[in-house]
């Protein structure tokens, strides 16, 4: 796990939650104080392009790696390193520009935009309303 924000800490604590070892790296030290004090998982302070520093969260053994720091650039960078690089087989990143999303997940990046998700789901809410009123 590469960002522990709000959506990288949640998704970290579900992952150990079903049985997951879990690597989290985020660039502040005060961003374990996200995971609780219950955190049982690795925590490590660096940016997550930083070779040596996913060497050591053990990004050669991984299963999965979840890019979620709040940098559109530094997620597609580290997913496409833990994808192209290291041979992880499930690499999921969070881009928040749907454009740059569609053209990444069009070249086999496995991204989530939020974005795109909200204007999707706030269109339908609208609609329904407008289907409602006629």
């Amino acid at each position: 796990m590469i960002g522990s924000g709000r959506v990288g800490s949640s998704v970290a604590l579900e992952l150990k939650a079903v049985g997951w070892d879990v690597t989290v790296i985020d660039e502040r030290e005060e961003a374990l104080g996200r995971l609780g004090e219950a955190w049982t998982g690795e925590f490590l302070v660096g940016h997550g392009m930083d070779l040596q520093l996913l060497r050591e969260a053990g990004i050669e053994d991984a299963d999965a790696v979840v890019v979620t720091t709040d940098g559109d650039n530094s997620n597609i960078v580290i997913g496409q390193m833990a994808q192209k690089q290291f041979d992880v087989p499930a690499v999921v990143v969070r881009v928040l520009d749907p454009a740059r999303a569609e053209f990444f997940a069009s070249r086999g990046l496995n991204v989530v935009c939020p974005t795109s998700s909200a204007i999707a789901t706030l269109t339908e809410a609208v609609r329904a309303y407008e289907h409602a009123l006629r």
